[in-house]
């Protein structure tokens, strides 16, 4: 069988000796050079991915994180079980890798890797390390420092990612907040 393409086999679906459906894929070929990659996002947060968004690759296997920018956002979604057994409806993100090839070359065909899509970005953000917040009720709220003192400060929070959340009303820069407060701190 001669190969469509030129590039290197990939991945074999079909070993020697074997009976094969005409049509059935047989290998993979393709160019281990021009890497993309794609990576299943939960509809609700495909949603607010836009083409052309900064990324970063991390957890690849390398030392560094490698910059990626989104190249597209398929149009449609498909159901994937979860490993808690959930159903969720998922949408194929793909980027490309914006660094030259010498800093991912090891990097090959279907390897897992951790991505981070910008989805949003701001300029002098009031921010608070998600540790320092709590719940009061249906509140988001801290403990701010006052004069030596604890002071429950009711805050509204924006957007946040896995360490800070964008804090919109209720504190100042200057202001000086507790980490982890536990249960034992009071006003």
């Amino acid at each position: 069988i001669q190969a469509p393409v030129d590039g290197v086999v990939l991945k074999v679906h079909a070993e020697s000796a074997q009976v094969i459906v005409a049509g059935a894929p047989i290998a993979d070929i393709g160019d281990p050079g021009d890497l993309e990659v794609i990576v299943d996002l939960l509809s609700t947060d495909a949603v607010r991915v836009s083409p052309g968004a900064a990324a970063r690759i991390e957890g690849w296997g390398g030392g560094e994180a490698l910059s990626a920018r989104v190249r597209r956002i398929e149009p449609s979604a498909f159901t994937k079980i979860s490993a808690l057994g959930i159903e969720e409806q998922r949408v194929n993100v793909i980027l490309d890798v914006l660094d030259p090839r010498s800093a991912w070359e090891a990097l090959g065909h279907e390897c897992r890797v951790f991505v981070r899509i910008r989805i949003w970005r701001g300029e002098d953000v009031l921010r608070v390390p998600l540790a320092a917040l709590f719940r009061q009720g249906d509140q988001w709220s801290v403990f701010r420092i006052v004069e030596g003192r604890a002071a429950t400060t009711p805050v509204s929070i924006d957007h946040r990612d896995t360490e800070f959340a964008e804090v919109t009303e209720g504190l100042s820069p200057d202001d000086i907040v507790i980490l982890h407060p536990s249960d034992q701190i009071e006003d």
